[in-house]
């Protein structure tokens, strides 16, 4: 049996504000109502992010996303444009950077409830220097 990623939920402050941020700074086309309780965000091949209300204090989670070159440019180019803070790792000691793990970009960057979210154009470990090396504090 062939096992793939569907959706998940993803616990926000405001979900609506939560998945437009998403959408627009992966330039994704806007969230929509999902069984009058979440916002979905969807991605490639059908995946989704449902985004729902938090009863109480949101727990930040941790979201990385593959992107294309091309992509990274659009994403880095709305995160600088809006100016949120961004790291190169997620340590958070090398702000205002991005890196260059395993030969491609990367950088990481918090949502409205916090969730730190991750934009990398190359998978950890298919570069020739990979994640040991290039990883979290190496330029």
């Amino acid at each position: 049996m062939a096992v793939s990623f569907n959706h998940t939920i993803v616990y926000a402050a405001d979900k609506k504000a939560s998945a437009e941020f998403f959408a627009e700074i992966f330039g994704l086309s806007p969230p929509q109502p999902m069984f009058g309780y979440f916002m979905t965000v969807t991605l490639e091949g059908g995946v989704a992010l449902d985004y729902a209300d938090s009863d109480g204090s949101v727990q930040p989670q941790h979201y990385a996303f593959l992107v294309s070159e091309d992509e990274f440019d659009g994403v880095f180019a709305r995160i600088q444009s809006a100016g949120i803070d961004y790291w190169a790792d997620p340590a958070r000691s090398r702000p205002g950077q991005i890196n260059h793990n395993d030969g491609g970009r990367g950088v990481y960057f918090t949502d409205p409830s916090g969730h730190f979210l991750e934009a990398i154009t190359r998978p950890y470990g298919s570069g020739t220097t990979g994640f040991g090396t290039a990883g979290f504090g190496t330029p």
